[in-house]
């Protein structure tokens, strides 16, 4: 998988090849899943969220160009998985899941593989990120949102880094959002397709 999916397709931060290589991606995806565990797609996890092809998570985590000092906050930790990689890339991070169901599979999945010690799962609405430990150094988010909830921004540190999919309910783009100095830039990274945000800030 990080060979041909990942290397080959101009993934080339070492640290996030390496988090890829070491964290077993069979472990968060359902037991009549886990066939298709290293394939090149995404991956249903029930309640209509998936776990992101390969490629995407290794892009998202690639954009927010983590040294392993930030704190980090996911909004949708589906099956835990991009939380786990973003845990062995940066120092904390919290991850925010809507549905409970998925937040206690995030949850245990991440403590069979050993991956909760500075991963925590929070209940709830992601889309207004989680103020209780706000600001953060990145943001990375897991699912399409209509425009930038503006919560996030806010609860962005600057200065810092967000990876989000920006766009309709059927096509998006990863923007990769930055703020310095007061100053909001972005840049698209791939166009792309994820399930869409949820709650408040999401779709209705």
């Amino acid at each position: 998988m990080v060979e041909t999916q990942l290397a080959k397709r101009g993934i080339r931060d070492p640290r996030v090849l390496d988090a890829m290589s070491e964290i077993p991606r069979e472990e968060f995806i359902p037991l009549e899943a886990r066939v298709q565990a290293y394939s090149d797609g995404p991956i249903g996890v029930g309640f209509g969220q998936t776990i992101s092809q390969p490629y995407m998570t290794a892009l998202m985590a690639a954009c927010l160009e983590l040294s392993g000092t930030e704190r980090v906050l996911e909004v949708g930790s589906g099956s835990g998985y991009a939380a786990a990689v973003l845990g062995a890339l940066a120092r904390e991070v919290v991850t925010v899941e809507i549905v409970p169901e998925l937040a206690a599979f995030a949850r245990e999945n991440l403590r069979r593989t050993g991956c909760d010690r500075n991963v925590r799962v929070v209940d709830g609405d992601g889309g207004w990120g989680f103020l209780a430990e706000a600001p953060y150094d990145a943001i990375s988010v897991a699912a399409a949102a209509p425009d930038v909830p503006s919560s996030l921004l806010q609860q962005l540190c600057d200065p810092g880094r967000m990876a989000i999919p920006v766009g309709s309910l059927d096509d998006q783009e990863l923007q990769v959002i930055e703020k310095h100095e007061g100053r909001i830039d972005s840049r698209v990274a791939t166009l792309c397709r994820f399930v869409p945000l949820r709650g408040g800030e999401g779709w209705r």
